[in-house]
C-alpha cells in the first residue's frame, strides 16, 4: 500500500510530463486529451483501492517514510488517515471531471494547459498525504504555480488582478508560516529532536517531550492560522475568493472550491492545532477579554452571515456561487473551532460535501456559458422548459448546497450546528440564520434563471446537457445522494481520527484545571479564598 500511495501521488505529474513529448501539432490534440483524462482516471481508481484495506481505527496507515534531506532531519514521510482518505479521494475524483469539462471549452495551447492540471493534482494529493512539515509545505506552496498559470491563461478578462491578488495572499500567509517552521525547528533541536516529522513532533508536543512556550505557541499558531486562514478562506481573508472564482476557467473552480480551499482547514487538523495545542485557548488583550478560540470562530459566524448577504445581491451567477463558498467554509470554521466531537465530525464531512456540491455548481454554471457566454441572472429566464435534463441536475445540486434533508449538505451542517450549540450557544443561533440566507439566495437564484416566460430570444434554442457533460456531472450529483441517505459509510473512517484530533485540541482544559488547583492563593489570615490565577492566561 505505501507504493500505492507514492503512485497515486506521482503518476499525474509523470503523465503530465509525459505529454510533453506529444508533439504540438493540430492532430496531436485527441491524444492530448485522453492521455490527460485517462491517466486522472486511473489515479482515481487507483486511489479507491485504499479504502478496502484500511482499517477503521485512528492513526497513519499505509506509511511510506524515507529520509529525503537527513541532514536537516526532513523525510519524504506520506501516509493516510481516517480524514485526509476522503480528501485525497475527493481530489482524485474531481479532477479527471474537471479535465473531461475542458474538452469544449479550452482551445488555447491545450498541451500545456492539461499539463499544468495533472502537476496541481499531484500537489494538492500530496499537501493530503504529506507528514512532514518541509514536505507539507513544498506541497503546499506547488499548488500555486499551476493555478497561478490557469487563472492568469486561460482566465476572464480581468485575469491577470485575480491571480496576482490570488498568489500575493497567499505568498504572505505561507511566508509567515515558514518563519513558525523554523522557530518550531530551532526550538525541537534544542529538545534533542532534529526533524521535521508531523506525528513526531505532536507527540513530543503532547507528552512534555517538546515544550513550548505559552508566548511561543500563540506567535506561531497565529502564523499557521494566517496561511490557512486565507487559503480557507476566512472572513476578513477573503477578498480574493470572488476574484479568482470569477476569472477562472471552468475547471479552475471547480479545483479551487473543490480541493484547493480544504487544503486551510485541513492544515489546521494536521497541524496547527495539534502542534500548538494551547494557542487557542491563550487569552490575550489588556483584561484578558477573548482567546484565540472564541475570535476564530466569531470570524467563522460572520464569514457565514457576510458570505450569504453578498451572495444574496450578486447578479453574476458565478460570483453568487463564489460567496456561498465564504458562508459554507464558515460553517467549517465553526465546527472545528468548537472543539466538540459531534461538530468536528460534522465539519470533516462538510469539507468533502461542499467540494462535491460546490465543485458541481460551478461545473454546471460552466456548461450554460458555454452556450450563452453570459454569467447574468437577468439574461436567463425560463430554462427550465428548454433544458430539462440541466434543470434536474441544477435543482439536486442547489439543494444539496441549501441543506435538504436526505442529501449531502443537510448532514455536515446539522451536526456542526449540534455540537457547535454546546460550545457556545449564542454563535450557533447567529449561524443558523446562515441556512435560513442560504436557502434565500440559492432559491431566488434558482427561480430567476429557470421559471417564468423566456424573454431572451437567444434563450429559446439552447440545447440540453450532451453525453460529456453528463458524464462529468452525474457522479456528483449521484454522490449528494449517497452521502445523504448513507453518511455512516464516511463517519466508520473519521470519527476514530476525529477523536484523536478533538482530544489534543481539548487536552489543553484538563493542563489549566490542573495548573490552577496548584495555584490558588489563599492569604487572608481566616483561611478565606483571596484569588485564583493561571499562568499564562489560560482559559
Amino acid at each position: 500500500m505505501q507504493t500505492l500511495l507514492l503512485i497515486v501521488t506521482f503518476l499525474p505529474m509523470l503523465a503530465g510530463l509525459g505529454l510533453l513529448l506529444i508533439p504540438n501539432r493540430e492532430e496531436s490534440l485527441p491524444t492530448v486529451r485522453t492521455t490527460a483524462l485517462w491517466s486522472s482516471v486511473a489515479t482515481f481508481v487507483l486511489s479507491l483501492f485504499l479504502l478496502p484495506s484500511f482499517q477503521s481505527e485512528a492513526g497513519l496507515q499505509f506509511a511510506l517514510n524515507v529520509p529525503w534531506i537527513p541532514q536537516w532531519g526532513v523525510n519524504f514521510h506520506i501516509a493516510v488517515d481516517g480524514i485526509s482518505i476522503w480528501l485525497v479521494l475527493l481530489n482524485t475524483l474531481l479532477f479527471p471531471l474537471a479535465i473531461l469539462t475542458s474538452f469544449q471549452s479550452v482551445r488555447l495551447r491545450e498541451k500545456m494547459y492539461y499539463i499544468l492540471l495533472l502537476l496541481l493534482e499531484t500537489a494538492v494529493t500530496g499537501v493530503f498525504l504529506a507528514q512532514d512539515i518541509i514536505l507539507f509545505y513544498v506541497f503546499f506552496e506547488a499548488t500555486l504555480i499551476p493555478m497561478y498559470f490557469l487563472i492568469g491563461i486561460w482566465g476572464g478578462a480581468k485575469r491577470l488582478y485575480a491571480t496576482t491578488k490570488f498568489v500575493l495572499y497567499t505568498m504572505v500567509g505561507s511566508l509567515l508560516m515558514l518563519g513558525a517552521i523554523i522557530g518550531l525547528y530551532v526550538k525541537a533541536s534544542a529538545a534533542g529532536l532534529n526533524t521535521f516529522d508531523i506525528p513526531t513532533l505532536v507527540a513530543a508536543v503532547g507528552n512534555g517531550t517538546l515544550v513550548l512556550e505559552d508566548q511561543f505557541q500563540f506567535w506561531a499558531f497565529l502564523a499557521f492560522f494566517l496561511a490557512f486562514a486565507i487559503k480557507v478562506p476566512l472572513f476578513p481573508l477573503h477578498t480574493w475568493l470572488p476574484d479568482a472564482h470569477t476569472e477562472a476557467p471552468t475547471a479552475g473552480s471547480i479545483i479551487l472550491a473543490g480541493v484547493l480551499l480544504k487544503m486551510g482547514t485541513y492544515g489546521f487538523i494536521r497541524m496547527a492545532i495539534p502542534l500548538f495545542p494551547k494557542a487557542p485557548y491563550i487569552q490575550f488583550g489588556p483584561v484578558g477579554l477573548a482567546d484565540l478560540q472564541s475570535i476564530i470562530m466569531a470570524l467563522s459566524v460572520v464569514g457565514i452571515i457576510y458570505g450569504a448577504l453578498v451572495a444574496a445581491v450578486q447578479v453574476d451567477v458565478k460570483r453568487l456561487v463564489a460567496y456561498s463558498s465564504v458562508a459554507h467554509m464558515g460553517f467549517i470554521m465553526l465546527g472545528l473551532f468548537s472543539f466538540n466531537q459531534i461538530a468536528v465530525d460534522g465539519a470533516i464531512l462538510q469539507m468533502v460535501n461542499h467540494g462535491i456540491s460546490t465543485g458541481a455548481l460551478f461545473m454546471l454554471v460552466g456548461f450554460i456559458y458555454e452556450r450563452r457566454h453570459t454569467r447574468l441572472i437577468d439574461n436567463f429566464g425560463g430554462l427550465a422548459a428548454v433544458m430539462p435534463v440541466y434543470y434536474t441536475y441544477f435543482l439536486i445540486i442547489m439543494l444539496s448546497s441549501v441543506g435538504l434533508p436526505a442529501l449531502n449538505g443537510f448532514v455536515g451542517e446539522f451536526l456542526i450546528l449540534l455540537g457547535s450549540f454546546q460550545e457556545d450557544w449564542l454563535m450557533t443561533l447567529i449561524a443558523t440564520l446562515g441556512v435560513i440566507l442560504a436557502a434565500v439566495y440559492l432559491l431566488f437564484m434558482f427561480r430567476r434563471m429557470f421559471f417564468g416566460e423566456i424573454t431572451n430570444a437567444e434563450n429559446r434554442n439552447l440545447k440540453d446537457l450532451n453525453m460529456q457533460e453528463l458524464v462529468a456531472i452525474t457522479p456528483l450529483a449521484v454522490l449528494t445522494l449517497v452521502i445523504g441517505l448513507f453518511p455512516s459509510l464516511m463517519f466508520r473512517f473519521i470519527t476514530p481520527s476525529s477523536e484523536a484530533f478533538v482530544e489534543i485540541a481539548t487536552s489543553h482544559d484538563e493542563d489549566a484545571f490542573e495548573t490552577a488547583m496548584q495555584d490558588i492563593h489563599i492569604d487572608d489570615g481566616q483561611g478565606g479564598l483571596l484569588s485564583v490565577s493561571i499562568p499564562g492566561g489560560a482559559k
